[in-house]
């Protein structure tokens, strides 16, 4: 698991189209389906991930904080399922339902979404306002795993509360981190 940061998409880039299954219920989603008219929030993660793991209890609790408030989450995972078994589509469906995701939680295969957002890394987390116009691109907070600062989300949390308050999201922002996308 090769440590890899998060390679900081332009501020203002567009979201990219994308349609995608999601794991638990067979649907086909596209981001005109998911996106929200206040802020959508798009995560690449996967199932094998120590970082994405350490996170993911802080995902969802962001996720279930926020939905009240008309924000969109969508998590991603475009991980090679032949070499990473783990990420595969069966075991996605697994690990959603297990932890009760309050958001939906999509495969792409042919990795092409990755490659238009240029996720490098997971977790990898792009907030988009109700324009889809990027606005903040990076950490959840400062804690990793082992390194024992606190779980809190603070960063996506401050850029989520400035969109949603009509404030400028302060373009000082700090890469995501954590394992390497597993490219085909």
């Amino acid at each position: 698991m090769a440590y890899t940061e998060s390679t900081m998409l332009p501020l203002g880039t567009e979201a990219p189209e994308f349609s995608l299954p999601d794991v638990v219920s067979g649907n086909l989603y596209s981001l005109d389906q998911l996106a929200s008219k206040k802020a959508t929030v798009i995560m690449f993660i996967c199932n094998h991930c120590p970082y994405v793991i350490h996170v993911l209890p802080e995902m969802i609790k962001l996720a279930q904080d926020y939905k009240s408030r008309d924000v969109a989450f969508v998590a991603i995972s475009s991980n090679d399922a032949i070499r990473y078994p783990d990420d595969a589509p069966d075991k996605m469906k697994i690990k959603a339902k297990s932890m009760n995701f309050p958001f939906v939680y999509l495969y792409d295969e042919t990795q092409a979404v990755a490659k238009s957002y240029d996720a490098a890394c997971t977790p990898d987390f792009y907030l988009f306002d109700g324009s889809r116009k990027l606005v903040y691109r990076g950490r959840l907070d400062q804690s990793k795993p082992k390194n024992d600062l606190p779980l809190n989300g603070q960063d996506l949390r401050r850029a989520l509360d400035q969109v949603l308050s009509g404030f400028p999201v302060s373009e000082k922002q700090y890469p995501s981190a954590g394992c390497s996308i597993k490219w085909k």
